[in-house]
């Protein structure tokens, strides 16, 4: 059976799920749209609950799972990249426990105090996995990971990454707990340049928001970090900062 109205019960609460982050929390899931992400899901185990497709876009193998076939013009009403691509998946959602998580020796973290734009936090996430980041920690969150924004702009690479939301205070805790090397990008006149931190020992490297950095609770509860800069401007796009140092971290474990 074809789906070709946007009243059918099944379209409705798809686009509920889609708009409404409350309503994605209350059922637990979430939505992934495309192939690529589709089966990065799937592939990183994922449990789908049922799929959307358009069979005359869609040109990959039909996965196995409750389908739904939609329209052209359904789909193109319902897909936020308009026609491309074809598959929009329901998945449940699974409850990532920072105190379930074991370092390693050398383990990096990335800690992202506050974000709010779900494109940053997906540009984010595809840096830490291109990098080899042991786990992205989002304290103070005002964005869920699971924001369709935030899966596409990251390409799925959400679903293979150690990912968790928590507090400062228990970030904190955990921290000093497990031994980690606390490295805050703050501007103040101790600040040691990126490239001179060693980060073949534990490390996090916390970021704040574009506007106002890192709240009070961090000052004085790590080591003051600067990305060396040649031009007229004092900042980065929070993104490019994360991605350069993932990258700084990378270069010292090869």
């Amino acid at each position: 059976m074809m789906i070709e109205s946007l009243q059918n019960e099944k379209i409705k609460t798809l686009t509920r799920l889609l708009t409404k982050n409350s309503d994605r929390k209350k059922a637990g899931v979430f939505i992934v749209e495309g192939r690529q992400e589709n089966e990065r899901a799937q592939i990183f185990g994922f449990e789908p609950t049922e799929f959307f497709i358009c069979e005359k876009i869609f040109d990959g193998k039909v996965p196995q799972g409750k389908i739904n076939y939609v329209s052209e013009k359904i789909y193109g009403k319902i897909a936020y990249r308009g026609t491309s691509e074809g598959i929009i998946g329901i998945y449940k959602t699974k409850e990532n426990n920072l105190h379930n998580f074991q370092p390693k020796e050398n383990a990096s973290v990335i800690v992202v105090e506050s974000v709010e734009k779900p494109g940053n936090l997906g540009a984010i996430l595809r840096s830490c996995e291109a990098f080899g980041i042991d786990a992205l920690v989002v304290t103070d969150a005002k964005v869920d990971f699971y924001n369709p924004n935030v899966i596409r702009s990251s390409v799925g690479c959400l679903f293979g990454m150690n990912v968790f939301q928590t507090s400062n205070e228990e970030l904190y805790d955990f921290l000093q707990k497990n031994k980690f090397s606390i490295y805050t990008t703050i501007m103040a006149e101790n600040a040691e340049m990126l490239s001179e931190r060693d980060f073949t020992k534990k490390a996090a490297v916390l970021f704040g928001t574009e506007h106002s950095g890192l709240s009070e609770f961090w000052k004085g509860k790590g080591e003051n970090t600067l990305i060396p800069m040649s031009g007229t401007i004092d900042s980065l796009n929070l993104s490019n900062a994360v991605a350069i140092t993932c990258y700084e971290i990378l270069r010292q474990r090869l």
